[in-house]
């Protein structure tokens, strides 16, 4: 009997162990395991980017999934999805619902980026002026403009020219909306006298299958509202505080653990995600370093 149980006793240790160490296995920390993140559709190919060098470098695996902002939010505060990354940070009243749920989200601002216009190429007009915009936007007739293509009616990109104009935007005649800033790019690329608006990070960083699109497409310079200048969307003006329409873009970590948000948002935030929003034509909110090598 005594020697059934010691038997007994050492395959339940074994069996205990055994599950330990598939838990071991599995845990999720800072650079290892699995996770999923919501990522804002204007902004997805920079963090791709960082995705394919993260899970390069470190034993982890991201699962990227385009989302409106308004479905990202709503996902966090359902807690659908505990990582995003949106191109605003949370306002004081979504805080608020978080901390009542006793969570505490961290937010890492790691690049900013802009909201352009574009323009067929066939046209010679480069400018625009967000008066201009707001006018076609009220229903009045606007020269060099037929009308004006957004990417979703819950996107990032229609919340920004909405919170500047106050008009809620709605399609309508001569204001239309798609699903995705590749479908706008494609339909300004086909179409004469439109003006699309997309997010700049789908032309800096074209998929290979929409390269065509984004060439037939000019970046215009914005006159903001009671402003005489034009302001074209490059680095230095974004770091100049000048273009009227950049965002900075954060990853929201709600995880309330040391696992892959916190990890992601680090490297996002580090050197070599620095460098990569540097190279991608956003700008980085640190300039990475560079070292000169003084040859005799």
């Amino acid at each position: 009997m005594t020697k059934l149980l010691k038997t007994l006793s050492g395959i339940l240790l074994v069996l205990v162990l055994f599950v330990f160490a598939c838990q071991d296995k599995n845990k999720e920390t800072i650079i290892k395991g699995k996770a999923t993140l919501f990522v804002d559709e204007s902004i997805f190919p920079i963090v791709e980017d960082q995705q394919a060098v993260f899970e390069t470098e470190y034993d982890a695996k991201l699962k990227l999934i385009t989302k409106s902002e308004n479905e990202i939010i709503n996902s966090l505060m359902n807690d659908t999805v505990k990582i995003a990354v949106l191109p605003r940070k949370l306002s004081n009243n979504e805080l608020k619902a978080f901390v009542a749920k006793k969570i505490n989200p961290k937010m890492t601002h790691f690049a900013t980026d802009a909201v352009v216009f574009i323009r067929n190429k066939k046209s010679n007009d480069t400018l625009i002026a967000l008066d201009d915009v707001i006018n076609f936007m009220k229903g009045n007739s606007v020269n060099g403009i037929k009308g004006l293509v957004f990417d979703n009616p819950n996107s990032s990109s229609v919340r920004l020219i909405s919170e500047l104009s106050g008009i809620k935007i709605t399609p309508q005649k001569n204001i239309y909306s798609f699903n995705t800033n590749n479908e706008v790019i494609k339909y300004v690329a086909e179409n004469d006298g439109m003006i699309g608006v997309v997010g700049i990070n789908w032309l800096t960083q074209a998929p290979l299958d929409m390269q065509n699109n984004v060439d037939a497409v000019s970046v215009l310079s914005v006159k903001d509202i009671n402003k005489q200048d034009y302001i074209y969307p490059s680095q230095d003006n974004l770091a100049q505080g000048k273009y009227p329409l950049a965002r900075d873009l954060y990853i929201i970590n709600c995880q309330g653990y040391s696992g892959l948000g916190m990890g992601f948002a680090s490297f996002l935030g580090g050197e070599r995600g620095q460098r990569i929003v540097l190279k991608s034509g956003l700008l980085p909110v640190r300039i990475p370093s560079r070292k000169i090598v003084i040859r005799k």
